[in-house]
């Protein structure tokens, strides 16, 4: 369980009207006792805050989703997921909107502190293993969406294995020169596709080319847009050899991608990644990663959690499907 007022009383050797009357920054306190609890406070990941909201002793029924984007065909899909599940149970639903920078685990930190919630789900929250360990003391229940480690519950897709199929459909159709359609080459999707695009590569013999990678000048949402899709579309079009098809890094940048093929009077097959419902619409062949689900058993998985602090771990890792339609025949 989550630490309170009473073990960092406990911890510091106070009674719990001094710990209150250091969190209500009261001039009765020495410095040297205020620093003392500070001190346990911090090392037990408990935030001042949350006593003053009440939120130390009592539950308050929420779950609160961390996320990077919200208007996001993605985020919005997982989110979909998150709600059918929360309408089952009752629980209220606060979302917190994150901001990509090198201060993201500094963000995710203050959520954590101030217990604003019961329970945490974080959606393409990615940092690294020693950034997790760290949450770790705070003690509250959360599980990973779309990212994993090891100490929390999470649910996932195998990207390595999505960009591989992607990859590997176009490569049996008879294609070479495969292009990837990239986004921010050190986000951590596409650190992972890049890794089954290369595989998909050696199988057939074929040597990687580092001027296939290719990526649009917008870093908005680390590329993963309509126009992250087009400028690198462009790009790839404008080359002295153009590519013979196109694995996308996203559904959305696929739609940018036919969009400049489109202007500049081209063709390619073409495949994306995540089956958006736009997809279905305008022929995309695409990995689908089953997005709903993947929020629906993350809250299942949460839930669970809250009520049992010391449940085994469960992780899972789901299969993308690969999906054929008229972009790549």
């Amino acid at each position: 369980m989550a630490s309170t007022i009473y073990d960092i009383a406990k911890q510091a050797g106070v009674s719990i009207a001094t710990v209150s009357r250091v969190f209500n920054q009261s001039s009765s306190v020495s410095e040297r006792t205020r620093k003392k609890v500070m001190d346990v406070a911090e090392a037990v990941g408990y935030h001042p805050q949350a006593f003053a909201q009440g939120l130390a002793s009592k539950k308050n029924n929420t779950i609160m989703v961390v996320v990077p984007v919200i208007s996001n065909y993605f985020f919005m899909e997982v989110l979909g997921g998150v709600q059918d599940k929360l309408g089952e149970l009752g629980f209220d639903l606060s979302i917190f909107n994150v901001t990509a920078g090198d201060d993201l685990f500094e963000q995710v930190e203050h959520v954590l502190k101030r217990r604003w919630a019961e329970g945490y789900l974080f959606i393409s929250i990615h940092l690294e293993d020693k950034q997790w360990k760290q949450l770790t003391r705070y003690n509250v229940p959360i599980t990973l969406v779309d990212e994993h480690y090891q100490e929390f519950d999470s649910v996932s897709v195998d990207n390595v294995q999505g960009a591989y199929r992607a990859t590997k459909s176009l490569l049996d159709k008879g294609f070479r020169r495969v292009a990837m359609l990239s986004a921010l080459k050190s986000s951590k999707p596409i650190r992972d596709r890049l890794v089954g695009y290369k595989k998909a590569l050696s199988e057939k013999g074929i040597n990687f080319c580092e001027s296939l990678i290719i990526s649009g000048e917008s870093l908005y949402r680390d590329g993963f847009t309509e126009r992250g899709g087009y400028e690198a579309m462009i790009k790839m079009l404008n080359m002295d050899d153009v590519p013979d098809a196109c694995f996308c890094a996203s559904d959305i940048q696929a739609v940018g991608a036919l969009k400049a093929m489109k202007d500049m009077g081209a063709s390619m097959p073409i495949i994306g990644y995540d089956d958006i419902e736009l997809s279905e619409y305008i022929g995309l062949s695409t990995i689908r990663q089953p997005m709903r689900d993947m929020g629906f058993y993350a809250t299942q998985n949460l839930v669970e959690r809250m009520k049992n602090h010391d449940k085994a771990i469960s992780q899972t890792i789901y299969s993308p499907e690969l999906i054929h339609r008229s972009s790549t025949d």
